[in-house]
């Protein structure tokens, strides 16, 4: 049995496209391993969306490339974003690849692993995974993300998107039904909907509000806590969608709305419209359908043309709508992006100061906000031990979404009639003490514990030689 080893980085829709490959390599008997040094075919799953990460990509190629010079290794194989950019420089300029595999072909893997194959034309993406397509999950048990939509049809000039995964196009109703299903099966209790733009979902195969409709129907699987979903358009957040949200205890009272400005002119060059007066009476009508609605958004600074009067106008938004958690990302050209012929260039330092401002902003909002949380007592799902800290427990609420917003930390996890509880576990956990972007609390009840399925198990994403960037600590897992 040959053993593959995965690198994949970048966005949760990467890592299922990872976790696909995985599957497919794993039902052909392929053995999965976390140690680069162990592994005979090594496939790293690049990101290209910005400068940072096409240069964490160029790294992790060349990083796996060492193992192939003098390690294990027979065979490097590159998939992802990256390939969808520079399919040719690639295998030109690092002889150790043997072969590229696009956005749209990750279910040639296969091909690539045992075949030939060095590279494919380029042509659109078209490849979309369905319920019956393997995937090896490499999350924790208790929590997974279903893509159910590739692509994406908005003009936004700072984005390669289209160009990188094609068209937008939905997976259909039933298969993301019955992938929730198989999921919860298998233990998972949180279940994460994920696209470029999720709000956008079914308007391909003609529902109307379909996002909200496959909410509702996922509403319904009992062995699920909550259903969320990542990301909202602005203009395709309807009442419909926040009427549903509010409507059905399973799904997530958390809304990630990328903004990416607030200034009318930054938005017209960035071909999104709108403006700040009107994204806050929608954030208004949100609050007012949703009580408790956490709401999330992230912002491009330093956008060609961004003048200090429009960054102040950001930054007023930023202090009136108060959200919950906010990303700010420094503007950088990409070539292939249409934002890269526009003139009047930010300086990088003035970059990063707007950036740096607009955090300090935040971070004030964001403590004043969860200070409101001390002393009460809240539901939460328990992931496990920290990262950081293996001496303490790790928690999420549900206004939190896993590996983007802040954690609850847990002093305490043994109850006093000697019950402790484990990661998956719904318990209710008593606030102590707040920070600027994460909580402290001590366990108070258990509320759930994950019934004990049979799964298959397959490896261990466990920690070694460079490969722990997939995951840390999770069981793999066949579904489908």
């Amino acid at each position: 049995m040959r053993k593959v080893g995965f690198v994949s980085l970048g966005c949760p829709k990467n890592l299922v496209d990872s976790e696909v490959m995985m599957g497919i390599l794993a039902r052909e008997g392929y053995e999965l391993t976390p140690r680069a040094g162990d592994a005979e075919i090594l496939v790293v799953n690049t990101c290209s969306f910005i400068e940072p990460a096409q240069k964490e990509s160029v790294d992790a190629i060349l990083e796996m490339a060492e193992h192939k010079k003098f390690g294990a290794a027979k065979k490097l194989i590159v998939a992802g974003c990256l390939v969808e950019r520079y399919r040719d420089q690639i295998l030109e300029q690092i002889p150790e690849v043997d072969a590229v595999v696009g956005t749209g072909e990750v279910e040639r893997i296969l091909e690539a692993v045992e075949g030939d194959l060095k590279i494919l034309p380029a042509q659109p993406p078209v490849f979309l995974y369905h319920d019956l397509t393997p995937r090896v999950v490499t999350t924790p048990k208790h929590q997974a993300y279903i893509k159910i939509a590739e692509g994406c049809d908005h003009p936004c000039t700072f984005c390669i998107i289209p160009e990188l995964r094609g068209a937008f196009r939905s997976r259909r109703f039933e298969s993301v039904v019955r992938e929730a299903e198989n999921l919860a099966a298998a233990g998972t209790r949180e279940v994460t909907l994920i696209g470029q733009d999720t709000t956008s979902y079914g308007e391909d195969l003609g529902l109307r509000d379909g996002l909200a409709q496959l909410l509702e129907r996922l509403a319904q699987v009992e062995d699920l806590l909550w259903v969320r979903f990542l990301y909202a358009y602005p203009n395709r957040v309807t009442q419909k969608l926040l009427d549903t949200l509010a409507a059905h205890q399973r799904l997530a009272k958390y809304i990630d709305m990328p903004l990416q400005h607030a200034s009318r002119d930054v938005l017209g060059r960035m071909k999104r419209g709108s403006h700040g007066e009107a994204f806050l009476k929608l954030l208004e009508r949100m609050r007012a359908t949703i009580p408790g609605v956490a709401l999330r958004t992230s912002f491009i600074v330093g956008f060609p043309g961004e003048t200090e009067a429009d960054f102040r106008e950001l930054y007023d938004f930023v202090a009136e709508a108060k959200l919950d958690w906010m990303g700010v990302f420094e503007y950088s050209d990409v070539d292939n992006a249409e934002s890269f012929g526009l003139n009047a260039k930010v300086g990088a330092d003035t970059i990063a100061d707007r950036r740096n401002r607009l955090m300090a902003l935040q971070k004030k909002i964001s403590r004043e906000r969860l200070r409101t949380l001390k002393g009460r007592t809240k539901t939460a799902l328990v992931e496990g031990p920290s990262k950081d800290n293996p001496l303490v427990w790790e928690a999420r609420l549900e206004t939190m979404a896993p590996d983007i917003d802040g954690k609850l930390y847990l002093t305490d996890i043994e109850l006093p009639s000697g019950e402790i509880a484990s990661a998956g576990d719904v318990v209710r956990v008593e606030i102590t003490k707040t920070d600027a972007y994460d909580l402290i609390g001590r366990v108070a009840a258990i509320e759930a514990r994950p019934a004990l399925r049979q799964t298959t198990a397959v490896g261990t994403a466990a920690s070694g030689e460079g490969l722990t960037r997939i995951s840390t600590g999770a069981a793999l897992r066949v579904i489908g």
